[in-house]
């Protein structure tokens, strides 16, 4: 089935997140107002070897529109795609959404990872580009922080309290890159103020 028409986003959220990441997705996305102007893009570390239900969970959870990624794709306002097990998730011009083989190398012994994702939204979409760097271990994420950051676009990291695995968030603060270290239930409203300033 086609997905149906949408408007383009101005505005892209790349997050990632491993252990403890569905709750914390849960979380963030279940406080965005329904028609927030901007669209999201997840990878999450799952097993490579079960059909994910991310994205089911992630929609029963969330006012916004919920899918799981496919190439080509468009990133719509109100709209969060999720990368499937086993590929990375990138987006080239035009806002469209392209899937690696499942054969593609692993970055940070991921696949999907979340350096293809943040280093494409950066170069796409530059000033209007968010890095969200969720609880999870291993340090997936730094290097694409820093080209986020490169490109005027804004990052926002975990706090240590509210992490299940703080090895994820940590390895992007030691960076100097990240903008924000918060405790969970003050992202969503971070990026309400930073998509729509004035209304957090």
């Amino acid at each position: 089935m086609n997905a149906p028409p949408c408007e383009p986003a101005r505005s892209v959220i790349a997050m990632a997140a491993s252990a403890g990441g569905l709750q914390a997705l849960s979380v963030i996305l279940g406080g965005l107002p329904a028609d927030f102007p901007a669209a999201i893009a997840i990878v999450m570390h799952l097993s490579p070897v079960h059909k994910s239900l991310l994205a089911e969970i992630l929609s029963s959870r969330s006012l916004l529109q919920v899918r799981q990624a496919q190439t080509g794709d468009i990133l719509c306002h109100s709209s969060v795609f999720v990368a499937p097990p086993n590929h990375h998730m990138s987006v080239v011009k035009g806002g469209r959404i392209e899937l690696s083989s499942d054969v593609a190398e692993k970055v940070h012994f991921a696949r999907p990872s979340a350096e293809p994702l943040f280093a494409s939204v950066a170069e796409v979409y530059q000033l209007h580009a968010i890095a969200v760097v969720l609880t999870g271990g291993d340090g997936d994420g730094s290097f694409g922080v820093q080209i986020i950051k490169e490109r005027g676009g804004k990052v926002i990291a975990q706090d240590r309290p509210t992490s299940q695995d703080f090895s994820m968030p940590q390895s992007s603060i030691a960076t100097g890159d990240v903008d924000f270290i918060l405790p969970l239930n003050e992202i969503a409203p971070m990026l309400i103020e930073l998509i729509i300033p004035g209304q957090a």
